[in-house]
């Protein structure tokens, strides 16, 4: 499962600021006779997904009597960013790291490795395979810095049982946000559920709006990420978008009303393709790509990447490890839990072998044909104090009386500074 990182901490975040001090402290490969320990960080809790891990680490290990142990160590997803930094600004950096929104920092800090030369080294790991769309996010100066091993991209999920229940019927084909938005008003009118939700948003984690605003050719800042442009003219009629539906239509819950789709409280979700293992089948549901906005049809990706810390004390054997772990036998069984990068992985056929809810179809329709143009959630470096200037000034939106123009500018006057450093 795809997750970007949770916000971190003011002295985590300071941290990593200081990371590139961290990173040349790195001792290099261990040439003594001591034997190899490697630990990667994860996020990850789920047994099925850490068997799988511990599986290839096995097998690598059987071929590399140097290597005498291999340890997934399993973070708190909420504290992951924190505790990772901490660990890295206290001298017991892993070796190997899951990251999320921290991957700009570490990339800028010069606290992970650069990997295109062993990936392209490595006899059969074929490094043209990888989709450009989802190397950019892990990428500088032509050098790929973290494998992205999880790209999951947003979709709509439709509660089939709910919109049958409420007369309301849906075109995949042509649909679009305003055909959600009267949909969900409808169902909320006629069931008392809720109309549309935007997974994981809760009027907190406004990145994950982009999902929505991208229909309309918004974005949170410029392509080189110097300059807000909350205050767009676009940004303006998306905002406008989601305030009448939470406010004016009630087609999406109002600020401190929540609503799990997954539990049947929803007629339409927008989560990560992941998140389908949620579905408990209590009801008939329908997958789809991202409904149009004005500006045409569009793909939001959520991913998440695997770097060797520049820090660690083996990092030959930990880039090594890194490049078994992700060759194409390994990655096509990571796939069963992970929408792969690599272009020869991505058919629905072949995602759906491992998927025991989607079908290739839907597979097909919202991963694997959207992939090769999607855009990511907005990131950047500095991640936990943009996130907080930004929902502090977005805060004054969820008011059914919202000047949302002045709403905008007040996010880029809080942004702009912290942007231009």
């Amino acid at each position: 499962m795809n997750r970007t990182g949770k916000v971190m901490g003011t002295v985590a975040l300071t941290t990593v600021l200081a990371l590139s001090a961290a990173a040349c402290g790195g001792t290099g490969s261990d040439s003594s006779d001591k034997a190899v320990e490697l630990r990667m960080t994860v996020w990850t809790s789920d047994k099925a997904q850490l068997a799988l891990f511990d599986s290839i680490a096995a097998a690598y290990r059987a071929d590399h009597p140097e290597v005498a142990k291999i340890t997934f160590e399993s973070l708190p997803f909420a504290d992951y960013n924190t505790t990772l930094t901490t660990q890295i600004a206290g001298g017991n950096a892993p070796d190997l790291a899951w990251m999320g929104d921290l991957s700009r920092d570490l990339i800028a800090s010069d606290a992970l490795l650069g990997l295109t030369d062993t990936f392209q080294a490595t006899p059969g790991w074929n490094y043209d395979d990888l989709l450009d769309s989802v190397t950019a996010e892990y990428s500088r100066d032509g050098t790929l810095y973290a494998y992205p091993f999880s790209n999951s991209p947003y979709a709509l999920y439709v509660n089939t049982d709910l919109l049958a229940e409420a007369g309301q019927e849906i075109d995949p084909a042509t649909l679009t946000w305003d055909q959600v938005a009267a949909a969900g008003a409808d169902v909320h009118a006629d069931t008392g559920k809720a109309g549309f939700v935007i997974r994981d948003f809760d009027y907190t984690a406004w990145n994950t709006l982009a999902t929505v605003w991208t229909g309309w050719g918004a974005s949170a800042w410029s392509a080189d990420g110097k300059t807000c442009t909350f205050d767009s003219p676009e940004m303006e009629r998306a905002f406008t978008f989601l305030h009448d539906a939470a406010f004016t239509t009630q087609a999406m819950p109002g600020p401190g009303t929540t609503a799990d789709f997954f539990a049947g409280d929803a007629a339409f979700t927008v989560a990560q393709v992941s998140r389908a293992s949620l579905l408990t089948g209590d009801f008939d549901f329908d997958l789809h790509p991202l409904p149009a906005g004005p500006e045409g049809s569009y793909s939001v990706l959520g991913q998440a990447g695997m770097g060797v810390l520049a820090s660690s004390k083996h990092p030959e054997q930990a880039a090594d490890f890194l490049a078994y772990l992700t060759n194409p036998e390994n990655a096509a069984q990571l796939a069963q839990y992970f929408p792969p990068p690599r272009a020869s992985l991505l058919t629905g056929d072949k995602l759906a072998a491992n998927n025991q809810v989607l079908d290739a179809a839907q597979l097909q329709d919202a991963v694997v044909d959207q992939l090769p143009g999607a855009v990511t959630l907005p990131n950047h470096t500095r991640p936990a104090e943009i996130a907080q200037k930004g929902k502090t000034a977005l805060d004054a939106m969820w008011r059914p009386d919202a000047d949302i123009p002045a709403v905008l500018g007040s996010v880029c006057a809080a942004l702009d500074p912290i942007l231009a450093k």
